[in-house]
This record gives C-alpha cells, sequence and structure tokens, in this order.
C-alpha cells in the first residue's frame, strides 16, 4: 500500500510542482505574488505567540507549509531550511515553517533535528486555509512563501515530493 501511495504522488508530483515568481501565480485560489500576506498570530515550538504584523516593515519572511513533523519529505525540508539558516539570516529573513502539529510535536521536532527557526501550530489549519494551499490527496500541501519587507508576497513555490528544494528556491528568491 505504501509502494504505491508513493508511486502514484511520484507520478503526480509534476503537477504538484510549481516555482512562481513576478506576475506569476501558483494558484488562482490562492495567495499569489504581489498579494499581502494575511495576518495570523500562532503559538510557536515553545508555547509562544508569533505574529506575522511583529515582522512587517522588519523583516522579510520564508513561510513554509508541510504536512507532518518527522516524516521523511518534511525532515529533509526541515533541515535543508537549517543547512542554509545563516544564509537566510544573512538576507535579513526570518523562517517559520507551519502545520497543524501540537506545540509539543514541533517541540520534540525542533530539538530532535536541531532546527533554529519558528515552528508555528496550526490547529484546524486556518492559516494555510487564508494562504490557499491545497491538499494532495489526504496530506495538507506542501508551499513556500517569500514574503518581503512591506508584507508582500515576492516569490512562492509548490513541490510536494521536493522538501530540500523548498530552501533552495527560497534562498534563489532572496538574492535575486
Amino acid at each position: 500500500m505504501k509502494k504505491t501511495l508513493v508511486m502514484l504522488l511520484t507520478l503526480l508530483s509534476g503537477i504538484f510542482s510549481t516555482g512562481c515568481s513576478d506576475a506569476e501565480s501558483s494558484d488562482k485560489n490562492g495567495i499569489k505574488v504581489g498579494d499581502k500576506v494575511p495576518a495570523f498570530t500562532l503559538l510557536d515550538q515553545n508555547g509562544n505567540s508569533f505574529s506575522s504584523a511583529d515582522y512587517i516593515g522588519k523583516k522579510k519572511m520564508i513561510v513554509y507549509f508541510y504536512p507532518e513533523d518527522e516524516s521523511g519529505i518534511c525532515t529533509k525540508e526541515a533541515c535543508a531550511f537549517r543547512d542554509s539558516f545563516t544564509a537566510f539570516e544573512d538576507a535579513g529573513a526570518v523562517v517559520v515553517g507551519i502545520n497543524s502539529g501540537s506545540v509539543q510535536s514541533h517541540k520534540a521536532f525542533q530539538d530532535h533535528h536541531h532546527l533554529p527557526f519558528t515552528l508555528l501550530s496550526d490547529p484546524g489549519n486556518k492559516v494555510l486555509k487564508a494562504f490557499g494551499i491545497k491538499n494532495v490527496l489526504f496530506l495538507t500541501g506542501r508551499e513556500t512563501f517569500v514574503i518581503d519587507l512591506s508584507g508582500n508576497v515576492v516569490f512562492n513555490f509548490r513541490g510536494f515530493l521536493d522538501g530540500s528544494e523548498h530552501a533552495q528556491q527560497a534562498l534563489a528568491s532572496l538574492k535575486q
């Protein structure tokens, strides 16, 4: 069953993999390049409140949505952001990972993989829905947004099976 699912996802990966910049859109019903980021406040892995409004005008934001803590592709993705974390800091950006996992799950994930960035708990996927992230089969989608100092989306990348590619694409966008 698991092998069949992986094969199906691999075949469909082209459908779910899109890098967008400038005036392109990753989804006509979701957030697109040029849109303002929706304001959100969620709890981080330490139980502290994180508000996107606190960063507008101060830092660029990399906001990435991922399905699940400790799954193979999600771990690869998180570790890619970890391994490039200094480059994101040097570019004046904060990195924020979001999914519906609990604060406790995020803390364990952060500790296990030595993740130096913020993980936010989005119970009920309210923020995920505000961004227009679509499910892939029975899992929530995987999509990354680069947000400038003004709070505008300047780049996004969707690649369900390309976990480590998200960090590379976001970093390349910041360097443009």
